[in-house]
């Protein structure tokens, strides 16, 4: 019977808290602003602070209130062409003062040299970095962005930036660039 009374007590009160909470999340919800939405889905998600936010949707909050579109270097020209499409702005070139476009790269940890010291996990914004204290690290390539924030933390230089290789799983056409004279157009259904 003990049991039983526990049981209902506990299903009570996670029923109340759950209907606290349900409530909650319909009473205070927080409408978000659709373009920032829409800014920070044409970004490239790196989280690398390269712009000088400390993350891709901080910057796209930025650009909502009127800060320049071209200081994304992972996401270069392209991103800056559909930024200026969406905003309605004049197309600018990439700002050098937060770096240069360049090829789409990964972490690689030199896994003999690894001491296990956790500050490239610390550093990583997309927990792309695996591994323990004292322990040898590792990176989970899908999910490793390029941002390149691992490798000055890292003591022993263990961490090298790699650029990606072309396969048919990560190749994509470049719908920004023409053929010739005649430029390509996403005509969508």
């Amino acid at each position: 019977m003990t049991l039983l009374t526990a049981l209902l007590i506990i299903g009570s009160l996670a029923l109340i808290f759950g209907a606290i909470l349900g409530y909650s999340a319909i009473k205070f919800k927080v409408e978000a602003d659709p373009l920032v939405e829409q800014i920070d889905a044409l970004l490239p998600q790196t989280q690398c602070g390269q712009c000088g936010y400390p993350g891709c949707k901080p910057y796209a909050q930025a650009i909502a209130d009127g800060d320049e579109i071209n200081k994304c270097p992972p996401g270069g020209e392209s991103t800056i062409k559909h930024l200026a499409d969406l905003m309605g702005v004049e197309v600018k070139p990439l700002d050098g003062d937060h770096g240069v476009e360049d090829v789409k790269k990964v972490a690689y940890i030199r896994e003999d040299e690894c001491i296990g010291c956790t500050k490239c996990i610390q550093a990583c914004p997309v927990d792309a970095i695996i591994g323990a204290s004292k322990q040898m690290h590792t990176v989970i390539i899908d999910e490793c962005t390029g941002c390149d924030l691992c490798v000055a933390p890292c003591p022993v230089d263990c961490i090298d930036m790699i650029p990606v290789k072309t396969t048919p799983q990560n190749w994509q056409w470049d719908l920004a660039k023409g053929v010739g004279d005649i430029p390509i157009k996403q005509v969508e259904s």
